[in-house]
């Protein structure tokens, strides 16, 4: 069965990429979203399986969009995405619910390694 995925970062190359690496890898992008009140409507919506979630975005971070989430869905599977210099926020991540992280800029093996992983 295809794991269904919403991808959310502000840099919509970040996106492209991202989806890139995750349609050749058997996944399907259901949604995008760029900020995290976006992707909260966007997961509500489209129930994926998985939510890439980058920390750092406008209106709304990751970490506080993460927790939106969760609240809606206590079962929601996502994996942050950062740069690097951000362990403090991928630590807060972490302790909010995220199942995993993965840095920027992707290295394809690590993304779909992490995907894998948290939909076993």
């Amino acid at each position: 069965m295809t794991k269904r995925v919403l991808i959310v970062d502000d840099a919509a190359f970040m996106r492209m990429k991202l989806k890139d690496i995750l349609e050749k890898n058997g996944y399907s992008v259901v949604a995008e979203a760029e900020n995290g009140v976006d992707a909260i409507e966007k997961y509500k919506a489209e129930n994926p399986d998985i939510v890439t979630m980058d920390i750092t975005m406008p209106e709304m971070d990751g970490v506080d969009a993460l927790k939106g989430i969760k609240a809606f869905d206590p079962s929601a599977k996502v994996v942050m995405c950062s740069a690097m210099g951000q362990q403090s926020m991928v630590m807060d991540a972490i302790r909010a619910g995220a199942m995993d992280f993965i840095v920027k800029p992707f290295d394809t093996g690590r993304v779909i390694q992490a995907l894998d992983k948290v939909t076993q």
